[in-house]
């Protein structure tokens, strides 16, 4: 690290050294990397630094190495410094990482992070079962809920990496017609949603770290967050850890639990006559209509970047023309 970035590191956490434990990954394209380090004479023993560098050479894993791609990542990194900086203190009922500071020094930036592993969420999973499932669906709901009627200032005005305004290229290749013809009706069915929050944009499992007995779970990553219908996470969420069968048959206890949190997280909420100010029925309503809208919305942009993925399967298929002869 550069000289200010390790000055800062000191002075937020108090510490009069740090030593790196481990890379906990690269971030995507070689844009930086996430690790571990441990600080001598410090209330905190590890933090984790989210380090940013942009690259002189890009090198995306399935060759998107275009200019549209390396804007979207540089503005992805401001919003996720903005979200903790401005919105991560509304939070009080789904766990995220205390961010200690945010820096920034030329083309770099570091964000320093509370360890998750060190304060009770050492546990990544690869598959859930139901009630890991439900534990997440309930951080969704409840961060969902914090941010209802939220105006995302200083960050993606329409949430999620996939959006349709920040992916022309692959939509430009996509060879389904006709969901590429509807591609924008889609788009604009989310966007024009009466009831509004800020979605999380990447609420795939590998973004949830879970307590060792599997009861509570934290969520990082928030470089795609932004405004928009929290069926996009929702959808995106389910297709990351289900496969199409499940999918299918755990749909409806999938929203049916998702709406009894957020109805929870919603008459719990502190923010004053919030509340009254929502028509559950009316948002559960709208929403419920909007989940295959939202699968739709990914779909078409998994077809278009990635054509063989795995999450590409009949149910997705099925889900998809179903909105499709919806929107004739």
């Amino acid at each position: 690290m550069n000289s200010q970035f390790v000055a800062t590191l000191l002075k937020v956490t108090g510490a009069s050294n740090y030593f790196e434990i481990e890379m906990i990954q690269s971030l995507w394209s070689g844009y930086g990397k996430i690790i571990r380090v441990g600080l001598q004479d410090s209330v905190h023993k590890t933090v984790v630094l989210k380090h940013v560098r942009l690259p002189k050479t890009e090198n995306h894993p399935r060759g998107w190495n275009t200019d549209i791609s390396h804007q979207r990542k540089i503005k992805s990194y401001a919003v996720e410094s903005n979200f903790y900086k401005d919105f991560a203190s509304e939070l009080d009922s789904a766990k995220i990482p205390n961010c200690l500071a945010v820096d920034f020094f030329e083309e770099e930036v570091l964000m320093v992070l509370e360890d998750l592993d060190a304060v009770g969420y050492p546990i990544r999973k690869q598959s859930v079962n139901w009630q890991e499932i439900q534990i997440c669906l309930q951080w969704l709901a409840n961060f969902h809920a914090a941010y209802l009627h939220t105006n995302p200032k200083d960050l993606w005005e329409i949430g999620s990496y996939w959006h349709l305004d920040t992916r022309p290229e692959e939509l430009d290749v996509l060879s389904d017609i006709p969901l590429k013809e509807k591609a924008s009706k889609v788009d604009a069915l989310l966007n024009n949603a009466n009831y509004k929050t800020l979605v999380h944009g990447d609420a795939k499992l590998a973004n949830f770290c879970f307590s060792e007995n599997g009861e509570k779970v934290a969520a990082v990553d928030f470089q795609y967050v932004g405004g928009g219908c929290g069926m996009k996470d929702l959808a995106y969420f389910v297709g990351s850890c289900l496969h199409e069968e499940d999918c299918e048959k755990l749909e409806e206890p999938i929203l049916t639990y998702y709406f009894e949190q957020l109805k929870i997280a919603v008459d719990k909420s502190s923010r004053p006559s919030f509340s009254k100010s929502i028509n559950f029925k009316e948002l559960e309503k709208e929403w419920r209509k909007l989940y295959p809208v939202a699968w739709t919305d990914f779909h078409r942009f998994l077809k278009g970047w990635s054509p063989g993925h795995w999450k590409i399967n009949s149910y997705s298929e099925r889900v998809a023309k179903e909105v499709l002869v919806r929107l004739k």
